[in-house]
């Protein structure tokens, strides 16, 4: 049941994303002077990454171009993403619509309960997303539903089109939220999956390496939530298992302030975020501006909750 709630309150702040990459949407972002972990600095991490990124560059107009020939040209086939224990779910298209893509699903409940099905480790591309699906199907009910992607966290992940999408159904008992049934993670691709040409931008300061992950702050943005003044933090799970990262311990220009801030990122997949400072935080603190912010990471299992890292602490200057 805790997870359920998890789960509302970060699609309801999803809603509230504008866009999360520097130079992309109209955002505007700052990029730190310095990140300094523990004693010592990310500054060399960091160079080998922008290194990296430049090292592709050559490929990235191509990459740029191919994606906007293939604009508008995803396509899903009819597939059943999911048949057992009286529940039903089939794929039946790709559309747009005003908030961005939708993945439209049939839902047959022939269980003998009424059930509730909402989706959980979502990502497209290859980076993470909090799209906006729940739908309630009446025992022997079928529903016509969709998975909304909201097209500002795509544009946050540099992505114009969906070649491909993971997923799992979380399904619950509607009049007692009692866990019904967890599927397996399902991979969705689209007709262009075979040609689209994938491009990830890990640009940015490194505040943590290691124990399979990394974590990449990339700038401040004032307009990038609604919220507030955003740090951009890229994650990056090459593990096995699913992540959830926080922050712990935090400050602003030595007022201790709580972000809002949580990422769950599956293996192998990226996540884009927002750590947001809210105003009002700010205004009782007297800050006018974000200089130095202070924190650190705590990292812990997607599924046992069990810690992973707390990471030394990480000074941002901007």
């Amino acid at each position: 049941m805790k997870k359920v709630f998890v789960a509302i309150v970060a699609a309801l702040f999803a809603v509230f994303l504008v866009g999360c990459s520097s130079g992309s949407g109209g955002t505007s972002v700052k990029e730190p002077s310095s990140v300094v972990v523990g004693s010592g600095s990310s500054e060399s991490a960091a160079d080998d990454v922008n290194s990296s990124e430049s090292g592709n560059s050559a490929d990235e107009a191509q990459a740029s171009e191919s994606s906007q020939q293939q604009a508008g040209a995803a396509e899903v086939k009819e597939t059943v993403l999911v048949d057992e224990s009286g529940v039903k779910i089939t794929a039946t298209g790709l559309t747009k619509e005003m908030t961005g893509p939708a993945l439209k699903l049939l839902i047959e409940n022939s269980s003998g309960k009424n059930l509730t099905v909402q989706s959980r480790g979502v990502s497209v591309n290859g980076y993470m997303t909090e799209p906006m699906f729940s739908a309630d199907v009446a025992d022997g009910k079928k529903a016509n539903d969709s998975i909304k992607f909201i097209q500002s966290e795509l544009d946050a992940c540099g992505i114009d089109e969906i070649a491909d999408m993971e997923f799992s159904f979380h399904v619950f008992t509607s009049d007692d939220w009692e866990n019904y049934l967890d599927t397996e993670l399902i991979s969705l691709p689209t007709s262009i999956a075979d040609s689209y040409s994938y491009k990830y931008d890990d640009s940015g300061d490194v505040a943590y390496d290691g124990e399979g992950l990394k974590i990449i702050v990339k700038g401040l943005s004032e307009d990038a939530s609604y919220l507030g003044p955003s740090i951009i933090v890229e994650v990056i799970n090459e593990r096995d298992n699913g992540i959830t990262v926080q922050t712990r311990d935090t400050s602003v220009n030595g007022f201790m302030v709580d972000p809002v801030f949580s990422r769950e990122v599956m293996p192998g997949k990226r996540s884009i975020g927002t750590m947001s400072f809210m105003e009002s935080s700010l205004e009782e603190n007297d800050i006018e501006t974000i200089d130095d912010v202070e924190l650190s990471f705590h990292v812990f299992d997607y599924d046992t909750w069990d810690t992973i890292v707390d990471t030394d602490v990480v000074s941002i200057s901007f």
